[in-house]
C-alpha cells in the first residue's frame, strides 16, 4: 500500500502533486475514516489556502458531514478549538514552514491532537482501495466558526497568572513571519497588558518578508528592533503559528535546546523529583538539570523510546504524549 501522510499531514505542490483531484479525494477518504458528525475546519495564510478550504468543505459536506469554517487561525488554534468547542475531528490546511508552493492537509481527532499513524494507516488504505463511504442522498451544512480564535487565547490565559503578566508590563516585538500567528499572536499579548511591536505582521502566502521558517539567519531584523525599542524580549513565528523561536533582551537569539532548558528549569523547580523526556538532540545541559532535581530522564532516539527495558516504537511527539500519559505521573516532556 501507498504512503501519503508525512510527520504532519499530507503536504506536496499545489497544482501538482497537490492537486484539486488529490485534495477531493484525499478529503473523501478522511471522511470515510470519521464517518459522520461536524468537522472544524481551519488554514494559513497561503495563496492555495482559500480554495482548498473549498474543497475540502464541499467534499465532507458530499460525504455527508457538517462544517464548520474556522477561516485562518494557526495550527495550535484549531487543534484547541477541536477539542474545547466539541467537534467531532478537525481539518487544518497548510504546510506548516516550507516554501509557499507547497500545501498540506492534516486530519485532527476530536481530542485535539493530530491523529496517530495507525489511523493515518487507515485513511491511506481508503484512499489507494477508493473505498469511499457515502450517502449521496444526505449533504452536509457548511457554516463559519468566529469563536476559535478568542476559545484559543481565552485556553493559553487560563494557564497563566494574568494579573502577574500585566503587572509587569512588558514590551514584546513579534516577528509573526507573514503567517497565522497575525490573528492571535498580537491579541494574547495586549489582552495580557503588553507593549506590542510587530515586524512583517501583514498575512502574505509568499512569505516575502523573511520566509516561512524562523532561522538564525532570517531573523536579524528580530534582534534589531528588540533592543532599537528596549524590548523585554522578542518571538518570531512560522507560518502555520505552530513553532516559534525566541530573542532576549540584548536581542540574543535562543536556540530550541535553551528554550527548552529553560522551561525545564522553571517546571522542575516546581515539581522535582519529575520524569523528563528529551530528543537525542536535546544536548547535555539539560542532564545536570534533571540530576539536581533528584528526576528521571528518558531519552528519545530517533523516535524510538526506551521505558522500563522496553523499546516502545511511537514514532512523533503526540503519539508519544499519549503513550506517556498513560503510563507515568508527573511528566515533563
Amino acid at each position: 500500500m501507498g504512503k501519503l501522510f508525512g510527520t504532519n499531514g499530507v503536504r506536496g505542490i499545489f497544482s501538482e502533486d497537490f492537486n484539486l483531484e488529490f485534495i477531493h479525494d484525499l478529503t473523501l477518504s478522511i471522511s470515510t475514516y470519521f464517518q459522520r458528525g461536524t468537522i472544524l475546519v481551519g488554514y494559513d495564510g497561503r495563496h492555495s489556502s482559500p480554495v482548498i478550504s473549498k474543497i475540502v468543505c464541499s467534499t465532507l459536506n458530499f460525504a455527508g458531514l457538517d462544517c464548520h469554517i474556522a477561516g485562518l487561525v494557526p495550527t495550535p488554534c484549531l487543534q484547541f478549538a477541536t477539542k474545547n468547542l466539541g467537534y467531532d475531528g478537525g481539518i487544518m490546511i497548510t504546510a506548516s514552514h516550507n516554501p509557499s508552493e507547497y500545501n498540506g492537509i492534516k486530519p485532527v481527532a476530536s481530542d485535539g491532537v493530530e491523529i496517530s499513524r495507525e489511523d493515518e494507516e487507515v485513511i491511506e488504505g481508503i484512499f489507494f482501495k477508493k473505498n469511499w463511504k457515502f450517502d449521496s442522498s444526505v449533504y452536509g451544512t457548511t457554516k463559519n466558526n468566529s469563536a476559535a480564535v478568542q476559545t484559543y487565547i481565552d485556553g493559553i490565559k487560563s494557564q497563566v497568572d494574568v494579573s502577574k503578566i500585566k503587572s509587569g508590563k512588558f514590551k514584546v516585538v513579534l516577528d509573526i513571519g507573514n503567517g497565522a500567528q497575525a490573528v492571535t499572536a498580537v491579541k494574547l499579548c495586549e489582552q495580557l497588558g503588553c507593549e506590542v511591536i510587530t515586524i512583517n505582521e501583514q498575512i502574505d502566502g509568499s512569505f516575502s518578508g523573511r520566509g516561512s521558517e524562523p532561522l538564525p539567519s532570517n531573523l536579524h531584523e528580530l534582534s534589531s528592533a528588540v533592543v532599537k525599542n528596549g524590548a523585554d524580549f522578542g518571538i518570531a513565528f512560522d507560518g502555520d503559528g505552530d513553532r516559534s523561536i525566541l530573542c532576549d533582551n540584548e536581542g540574543k537569539l535562543l536556540t530550541g535546546d535553551m528554550s527548552a532548558l529553560l522551561l525545564s528549569n522553571y517546571l522542575l523547580s516546581k515539581n522535582p523529583n519529575s520524569k523528563v523526556i528529551t530528543a537525542i538532540n536535546s544536548g547535555n545541559w539539560i542532564d545536570e538539570m534533571v540530576s539536581q532535581t533528584n528526576s528521571t530522564e528518558l531519552e528519545l532516539k530517533l523516535g524510538v523510546l526506551k521505558f522500563q527495558g522496553k523499546w516502545l516504537m511511537k514514532m512523533r511527539y503526540w503519539d508519544l504524549k499519549k503513550m506517556v500519559d498513560s503510563c507515568l505521573e508527573n511528566t515533563i516532556m
